[in-house]
């Protein structure tokens, strides 16, 4: 890439205190900074220098604005010259103000950059410096939280904040399948990627709503204490299981047909015969009973026994 070339213009007054320091830091930095201290010696003509080689092949014209440069005659020259400049082949113009003094007319449209410590000033720079490069300063956005970004189907009714909640709920329940839910466990602070509590709270009460969740609420406690725990109803495991776990409906009706064929009568047996997690097995057993094709003798610790089996279910299977 070609350095751009960048005209400073400047009072002679200020070369000492600032414009000095200033150009060759532009030029350390990729820029191929125009000063009259650099580029003119002795017998050169100070018109042709400047208006030919200087301005004429400058890209950007930064106009160091003083106390001392507003009122020279110079300086206004090549600020009517860039403005010239700038109006016929697009130069860009910066003014920097490194004193209180009066902006020119001329630039009073223009943002001007103004540096207040002439020993500090890296965050003025960056951004003159982005200015001739033409790029942006604005920070780059980060990515989404894991929350939002997280891989989520779509379940009827429910807002992408109410299926997290619900999966990530069924998706515990797949490894603890005889656990009440604290949601602290799940959304609590320690998980960096949880949306805010306070979203967490209204999801629980619209699933609540909807029937997906049981909720028992309750008072006291610590901070970490969120005023509830729940289980996720029939209805919710089944959604969630529809949507998310692979083949579904055919794990359902292999495990009817093993039912209704009397060929198991207990999870543990279910889940064995189709290596299918326990939570699921103990689902699909309490959604046949729900529907009324078993009767279970009650759980004994987590073993769920099937005692009956409908002749409805094995009416369907046929």
């Amino acid at each position: 890439m070609t350095p751009p070339k960048v005209f400073v213009s400047h009072a002679t007054e200020d070369k000492d205190r600032f414009v000095n320091k200033f150009a060759l830091r532009l030029r350390e930095n990729g820029v191929d900074a125009w000063l009259d201290k650099w580029e003119m010696l002795p017998g050169d003509s100070l018109v042709d220098k400047i208006y030919g080689d200087g301005l004429k092949e400058a890209l950007t014209v930064i106009i160091v604005l003083s106390s001392n440069s507003v009122s020279k005659p110079w300086v206004r020259e090549e600020l009517n010259a860039s403005v010239i400049a700038k109006i016929q082949k697009g130069t860009r113009l910066i003014p920097v103000v490194i004193d209180e003094c009066e902006v020119p007319e001329a630039l009073k449209s223009t943002l001007y950059e103004k540096i207040n410590d002439l020993l500090n000033y890296d965050e003025n720079f960056e951004r003159i410096k982005a200015s001739i490069f033409g790029e942006s300063i604005k920070p780059k956005i980060g990515n989404v939280p894991a929350y939002v970004s997280a891989i989520l189907h779509s379940i009827v009714g429910l807002e992408p904040i109410d299926n997290l909640v619900l999966k990530k709920s069924c998706e515990y329940l797949l490894d603890n399948p005889y656990n009440c839910i604290d949601p602290n466990d799940l959304f609590g602070k320690n998980n960096h990627d949880a949306p805010p509590r306070s979203e967490v709270l209204d999801s629980i009460k619209i699933l609540e709503d909807n029937d997906y969740l049981k909720v028992s609420r309750g008072f006291g406690g610590g901070p970490e204490y969120w005023g509830c725990h729940y289980n996720v109803t029939l209805l919710g495991f089944d959604e969630y299981c529809k949507v998310y776990v692979p083949d579904y409906g055919n794990i359902v009706d292999k495990c009817a047909g093993l039912i209704g064929n009397n060929e198991v009568n207990t999870n543990f047996k279910l889940r064995d015969s189709l290596n299918i997690p326990l939570m699921i097995a103990n689902h699909i057993i309490r959604l046949l009973e729900n529907n009324g094709y078993v009767k279970l003798s009650g759980e004994m610790g987590e073993r769920i026994l099937i005692y009956e089996v409908s002749p409805k279910l094995r009416r369907a299977l046929q």
